[in-house]
Formats: C-alpha cells, sequence, structure tokens
C-alpha cells in the first residue's frame, strides 16, 4: 500500500512540476538579473512557509551542526539562517532556469573567479573541481569552462525523465557536459583521459555499495562519494576543493578552498575526509549558504561500518599532520 502510494503522488504530481519547470523556462529565462532574482526571494518565501517538514529538518541540521536543545522553540537567528538558505536555494535553481538562454553570456556577467581559482585552472588541465551544495554550485563548472577547460558534470534524477532530460539540456546550454548518474564512472574517467575535466559535488550521501565511503562531518558518520579521490588517482588530476560566494545582486565569486595532488589521493578514505573537512569548514562560516533543508544525517553505518571507520580515524591520528 505504502509504494502504491508513493508512486500515485508521484503520478499526480508530475503536472505541477511540468508547470513549475516551464514557467522557470519561460518566465526566468527572459528577466534581467535583477528581475530573476526578485522572483526567486519571492519564490524562497513562499517555500519557507509552506516547507514544514523541510523547515523541521534544516533547524534539525543546524543544531545538529552547531548544538542546541533538539526540543526548543526556533530562535530568531536560527530562523534567519534557515531563511537565507532557502533564498539561497531558490536562487540557485534560478540561475539554472536563467542560464538557459544566453549561458556564456550570463555566467561571464555573474560569476568572478578569485586569483587563486585562476590560477589553480590555468596550471591544471585536466582538473577535478570538488564542492558541495554551498552557494550557487551550478555556476562552478560553467567559470572552469569559461577558462578553458571542457568540463563534464554529473546529473541525477529530477522528477521523471522527460523532467530530467530538459534540466540536462539547460545545464548543457553553456556547452559542458553532463553525464547521468546511472554508469557515470566509465564515461567520466574516458573524458579525463581525453583531457577533460570534471566537475564534482561531494556533499551528498552515497552508500559504498555505490561507491562512497564513511566519513565524519560535523561529528556525525556519513557516507559520501569517493570519486573524487578515484578520479584524481587514477586520472592524475590535481583537485581543487571551491565553492561559490555569493555577492550582492546576484552575482558569486568562486574562491579557492584548499588544492590536492594526485598522489595524496592515493589513500582514498583520508582524501575523502579532507575534502569534506574542507568542505565543513565553509558550511560552518556560512551555514545560510548551504542547502540546510537537505536530509544529510539520514543514514547510518552498522556496526561493521562504524568499526572501520574508527579505526581507519585511529590511524589517521598516529599519521604525522599534514
Amino acid at each position: 500500500m505504502r509504494r502504491f502510494l508513493k508512486s500515485a503522488k508521484r503520478v499526480l504530481r508530475r503536472p505541477f512540476e511540468w508547470i513549475g519547470i516551464g514557467l522557470g523556462l519561460a518566465v526566468l529565462s527572459n528577466l534581467p538579473r535583477g528581475g530573476m532574482v526578485r522572483v526567486c526571494d519571492f519564490d524562497s518565501v513562499v517555500m519557507y512557509r509552506f516547507d514544514r517538514k523541510g523547515r523541521a529538518r534544516a533547524l534539525d541540521n543546524l543544531r545538529i551542526m552547531f548544538g542546541g536543545d533538539s526540543g526548543a522553540p526556533m530562535s530568531a537567528r536560527e530562523e534567519k539562517i534557515i531563511r537565507r538558505s532557502y533564498r539561497n536555494m531558490a536562487r540557485t535553481v534560478g540561475y539554472a532556469f536563467w542560464t538557459f538562454r544566453r549561458a556564456l553570456e550570463r555566467a561571464k556577467s555573474t560569476g568572478e573567479r578569485t586569483p587563486g581559482c585562476r590560477a589553480f585552472l590555468a596550471a591544471n588541465r585536466p582538473a577535478v573541481p570538488v564542492s558541495g551544495h554551498i552557494g550557487c554550485w551550478e555556476i562552478l563548472s560553467q567559470l572552469a569552462f569559461i577558462e578553458g577547460h571542457r568540463m563534464m558534470s554529473v546529473a541525477k534524477d529530477v522528477g521523471s525523465p522527460a523532467m530530467t532530460r530538459l534540466l540536462m539540456k539547460a545545464r548543457m546550454s553553456i556547452g559542458q557536459e553532463i553525464v547521468h548518474a546511472d554508469g557515470a564512472f566509465r564515461v567520466l574517467m574516458a573524458g579525463l583521459k581525453a583531457g577533460k575535466s570534471l566537475g564534482l559535488l561531494v556533499d551528498q550521501a552515497v552508500r559504498p555499495s555505490d561507491g562512497g565511503v564513511w566519513v565524519r562531518f560535523f561529528g556525525r558518520p556519513v557516507p559520501v562519494s569517493a570519486a573524487p579521490a578515484f578520479f584524481s588517482a587514477k586520472g592524475r588530476a590535481s583537485v581543487a576543493v571551491a565553492w561559490s560566494r555569493p555577492l550582492e545582486g546576484g552575482r558569486y565569486r568562486c574562491e579557492l578552498v584548499a588544492t590536492y595532488r594526485p598522489e595524496e589521493a592515493r589513500d582514498i578514505w583520508g582524501f575523502t575526509q579532507r575534502c569534506i573537512r574542507d568542505i565543513e569548514g565553509v558550511v560552518r562560516r556560512h551555514p545560510s549558504c548551504w542547502a540546510l533543508n537537505y536530509n544529510a544525517f539520514r543514514k547510518h553505518p552498522t556496526p561493521d561500518e562504524l568499526a572501520q571507520l574508527e579505526k581507519r580515524e585511529a590511524a589517521a591520528r598516529k599519521e604525522p599532520s599534514r
């Protein structure tokens, strides 16, 4: 019965998803950046108002990250952070629709790169830029493309297959390649060996059976993708952990957090933990820029998986500091 209800909900929701996608493409893509930002800010207020489950999850995540009584009412500070997180997510989705038209021109006018980012991208071809759902994650690969990198990124299903194809088409409008998540490893590795750079997001739950490893994120065990380590080690490509800082007027600046050489990626677990720790550091400083309503801590390790994680952590503590 539960499976039937979930299937029925998907069928009933599909027309409304198409309406939302259609309006996004028809309206947002024809607005100037300021108009797009204002529409997204209004949408974020509506989403915050009606997304009761998402608000509760965002509050739980904040308290996991910074401490606090799980049963206490939401404070004014917590509400402000969560509202800004909804605004950031709405602007990011809006930006993806907005760049369906004149993508290259709009990305150039909206994003900037720090000297460190420019230097890394100029010195490393191909490369593996890594980030999380922080700031406007859609623009990061676009900025690398503007610097002359042939970019490949991964996309998961969003709603129906037709809707997923439409969103992938929007993301490809600037010239980068988008690979479906199913069976992506071989395609991405072939692209890397052909000189293409890979833009990866690594703050999503990925079970070890699907290529993930257990690491710590805000002290909690979470399974995340080990793909950056594999691609870096096997493809001999350097990794840059970066994020896009929101600026005034719906603009963004790509900032470098850390860089790693391919030799460092041979330690798959240690490398992945360091990348997640880099992202955690950004989220700690800018929690409203992260997708706070993502159910990041929903998966739990088995006793054997937890024991293995603790064994790796103990071994890492004995190693000389990096």
